[in-house]
């Protein structure tokens, strides 16, 4: 995926979830956050970021925060854009061949799942998480307790038990990453839920990305650690 017209800034401060101040060619200017996690490891006032230029110029915010470099590494730290990575990758037939339908945000019970898709002897419904908490190579999620994500996991295995195929897609938004580990001491359930899934049969799949300033592309899987 691609992104519009990029800005290049100097992060200031972030007064709540939704909106921070950057610099922007001498400028302090308000901008729209894409991810309302916390990303304390990553919104380090004096940090480098980028941002996209609305298209819209009746927006109250000019600018969106897509990604934040860590040292060397840029991160995409956009919460819509694993969604949509994933979308173009599924369409290209990368994780089944014989995909047939591709459905986003489909009900199941209780549960909207970001994918449904068939193939001609499959049935198959995919929740797909976005990650960008890193910590010395180890890739982490969730950053902050996660209910709806524990409930999430909790209906796949449901659709096991009706004679679906279940996925957890998690995107890992940056490259720089050696293998991904449920972050059991955010919230340990989540954790302990991901490792029952895996048990009864939901497939568990980490991907990084290659991430520039204005693209993010899904790369290839790296190890996922449950012990």
């Amino acid at each position: 995926m691609r992104y519009n017209s990029i800005k290049k800034g100097i992060f200031v401060s972030r007064p709540n979830r939704f909106i921070a101040y950057v610099e922007i060619d001498g400028e302090t200017v308000k901008c729209h956050v894409k991810n309302t996690g916390r990303c304390k490891e990553l919104l380090i006032p004096g940090v480098t970021v980028y941002l996209e230029e609305a298209l819209n110029p009746k927006r109250s915010t000019r600018y969106s925060l897509i990604a934040v470099q860590k040292g060397i590494h840029l991160i995409n730290m956009d919460s819509q854009a694993p969604n949509k990575v994933v979308y173009e990758w599924l369409k290209e037939g990368n994780l089944l061949k014989d995909t047939l339908k591709i459905k986003p945000e489909q009900v199941y019970k209780n549960s909207r799942f970001d994918f449904y898709l068939e193939t001609s002897g499959k049935k198959i419904f995919m929740e797909v998480k976005g990650v960008t908490l890193e910590e010395e190579g180890t890739v982490l999620f969730p950053d902050a307790p996660t209910e709806r994500g524990v409930k999430h996991i909790r209906e796949l295995c449901e659709c096991l038990q009706e004679g679906y195929d279940a996925y957890i897609l998690f995107v890992v938004q940056m490259e720089a990453a050696k293998y991904f580990k449920p972050n059991d001491r955010t919230h340990k359930e989540f954790g302990e839920a991901l490792r029952r899934a895996n048990s009864q049969g939901v497939k568990i799949i980490a991907m990084n990305c290659i991430v520039t300033p204005d693209s993010l592309k899904l790369k290839e899987e790296i190890p996922v650690i449950l012990d």
